[in-house]
């Protein structure tokens, strides 16, 4: 995500503190200088673990040394359910899984779809640049592993009703990047199938909502796009996501923005789970998520496409009109196809 809206208190305080010159900038999220210090203004509300009359919601430290967590909804059902490990957006520098909106999300989703969802609070680029967030993707996978081994009584409370054999990797913008190329370091170890180092989990799929790649060359979306009002995403915020959160050195055709770039992995010999990909018409990454989906069907791998007409990038946690509501329902309504099909 990107300017969502602009916090005039951010300059006030800024101005309180001597760091240099600023190096990189996407107004009203964040601010680097050139020192390294990085400045994030509370744009979004942080919320404690909200629990409801329809879904359990706690908190969980899973690496102590990185200091990565996981909030995690459980509804009220009786039954097994399967279990999404979810990746929020933020252009990998941004963003939280305790924001308010992915709290609201989240939780509507693990209630409407009937999954159980461990929301991944990753390491944020510039001071973890990637491959961080990807590693801590694999880090909880393996922790989750480990509670399913043999981890304490304490974590029965939400384990209890998972379906370990339905395992579902997801996210949004640069967090279904993260669950994207977490998908393919799992299916990368000679394995006739992806995820078989994480038995007794057993993954299902990808939910790829708005994935956020990019490339040197730009589409005619990107060139063309109209101000994005409806939103969460511009050019200019593109550009300092990579900059911010991609290895020194790199350019926008590094394999982790740019799947299809040259030098990438050859998508047919990657061993992945069936795909869905969630597009927004207005999206000014619509023509790109598109061109990757394409690739995913040639190369022969199993990929469902759902368009969101008159929505814009990151609709489901912005929510700016009673329209993106009605869009994201529609949206929770096919995640929960998905995962039970």
């Amino acid at each position: 995500m990107a300017a969502i809206s602009f916090d005039p208190r951010f300059n006030v305080e800024v101005k309180q503190k001597s760091h240099g010159v600023v190096v990189e900038e996407i107004e009203g999220l964040i601010r680097v200088y050139e020192n390294g210090h990085v400045e994030r203004p509370p744009i979004i509300p942080i919320v404690p673990c909200t629990t409801s009359s329809c879904v359990t919601v706690k908190d969980v430290v899973f690496d102590k040394f990185t200091g990565s967590w996981t909030r995690i909804y459980v509804p009220n059902h009786s039954d097994k359910m399967p279990l999404l490990v979810y990746f929020h957006g933020g252009g990998f520098c941004v963003g939280s899984a305790a924001w308010s909106c992915y709290n609201e999300f989240l939780s509507g989703l693990a209630s409407k779809a009937g999954c159980i969802i461990l929301s991944v609070n990753y390491r944020l680029a510039p001071e973890n640049r990637l491959p961080a967030a990807y590693d801590d993707g694999i880090e909880t996978l393996m922790w989750v592993k480990q509670q399913a081994l043999n981890g304490p009584s304490e974590h029965k409370w939400w384990l209890s009703h998972c379906d370990l054999s339905s395992l579902f990797l997801a996210g949004d913008s640069s967090g279904a990047n993260i669950a994207y190329n977490v998908a393919t370091r799992l299916g990368s170890h000679g394995s006739a199938t992806a995820g078989s180092g994480i038995k007794p989990l057993v993954l299902k799929g990808s939910i790829l909502i708005q994935p956020f790649f990019g490339g040197e060359s730009r589409t005619a979306t990107e060139i063309h796009a109209p101000p994005q009002v409806n939103s969460g995403l511009t050019l200019s915020a593109c550009h300092v996501y990579w900059r911010l959160s991609l290895p020194f050195g790199s350019n926008r055709d590094h394999p982790w923005c740019n799947p299809l770039a040259s030098g990438a992995t050859k998508l047919r010999e990657l061993k992945l789970p069936p795909t869905m990909v969630c597009v927004s018409e207005m999206d000014i990454l619509k023509e790109r998520n598109m061109g990757f989906c394409n690739a995913l069907a040639s190369a022969g791998k199993r990929v469902e496409v759902k368009i969101y007409k008159g929505v814009g990038h990151a609709f489901q946690v912005l929510h700016n009109s009673p329209f993106s509501q009605i869009r994201t329902q529609e949206m929770i309504s096919h995640i929960k196809t998905f995962i039970n099909q």
